[in-house]
């Protein structure tokens, strides 16, 4: 009896996967399973014989998401599902979110068809502190901008950078920036199949002026892995619970996510949540495996559990 197949989906960015996953074979293998790693835009791999394909590194999605949610949909066994993949690669999720009741952070969103002017954004753009641009489908940090609402440089930067996604028909995202992140930094809640396994909290990634515009370039993140905060955890149980029952109502499918990975900052003084969901992950963000070596031998367990379902 063969071991069963487990192809890790990557970008050709990181062809041998990202540096904190870079273990993660040699853990499935030891558990029974037969690895492999493979591009998911390559034309030479036949998906129909990678067995279980778990999503990872595919941090290039956004270039062309299209292609992607096509093949996506055409592996037999992907987790996680096309679907939830189709609903995750565009954060207007953010707005289901929010109509679910959870705590998000005020969102503009700025379209493609609006056919804004300059003076129509500038005029959308908040009248005072930091805020960010990004376009709505976007990872690994791409294209994102912290701005000053008060700088003229900066806010003249900010608009011209709206623009230029705008021009290409991507949906942006100007939100404010909470002063929060920068004292206590993002908070990451981990979950495999469904079950809380551990939190890495972060510093803060957009510091003043940061631009990301790299095509390929990803944003380190410095972090530290945390001891569980049970009211931080309350609030992320809320949040995946809302998710899942969400999902299950869009597709008519009770999905099982193998990971999920759910991004929380604290509110600040000028909040009206003590937290809010700044990202849900359910593709490619990192599951931050090198944090503490345990979290890589978990996730492997999670992966050896649906194989052998």
């Amino acid at each position: 009896m063969t071991d069963p197949i487990v192809t890790l989906a990557t970008s050709a960015q990181f062809p041998h996967l990202d540096k904190d996953e870079q273990n993660l074979p040699d853990a499935l293998r030891e558990r029974g399973m037969e690895p492999r790693i493979a591009v998911w835009d390559d034309p030479s791999v036949n998906w129909e014989d990678a067995g279980v394909v778990v999503v990872r590194s595919v941090r290039d999605y956004a270039r062309d998401r299209k292609a992607f949610l096509k093949w996506a949909h055409s592996v037999p066994r992907i987790l996680n599902s096309a679907n939830t993949m189709d609903w995750n690669t565009d954060k207007h999720y953010l707005k289901d979110l929010a109509a679910l009741g959870l705590p998000t952070i005020p969102t503009l969103w700025l379209e493609p068809e609006q056919h804004l002017s300059k003076q129509q954004i500038h005029s959308r753009f908040p009248a005072s502190g930091d805020f960010v641009v990004k376009p709505a489908v976007s990872s690994g940090g791409r294209d994102t901008g912290r701005y000053t609402a008060t700088d003229a440089k900066s806010r003249a930067d900010a608009i011209e950078h709206a623009l230029a996604e705008l021009s290409e028909g991507h949906s942006v995202m100007v939100q404010r920036y909470l002063e929060e992140i920068d004292r206590q930094g993002e908070t990451s809640l981990i979950y495999f199949n469904g079950l809380a396994e551990y939190q890495v909290d972060k510093e803060p990634m957009l510091h003043p002026s940061f631009h990301n515009m790299e095509e390929t370039g990803v944003v380190e993140e410095v972090l530290r892995s945390t001891a569980a905060d049970e009211k931080v955890w309350r609030w992320g149980e809320k949040i995946r619970k809302a998710i899942h029952g969400h999902m299950k109502n869009r597709t008519g499918r009770d999905e099982l996510h193998l990971f999920t990975r759910v991004d929380i900052v604290r509110g600040d003084e000028h909040s009206d949540s003590e937290f809010y969901v700044m990202e849900v992950s359910l593709i490619d963000g990192s599951l931050y495996l090198d944090a503490d070596e345990e979290y890589l031998e978990r996730f492997a367990d999670a992966i050896q559990m649906r194989v052998f379902w």
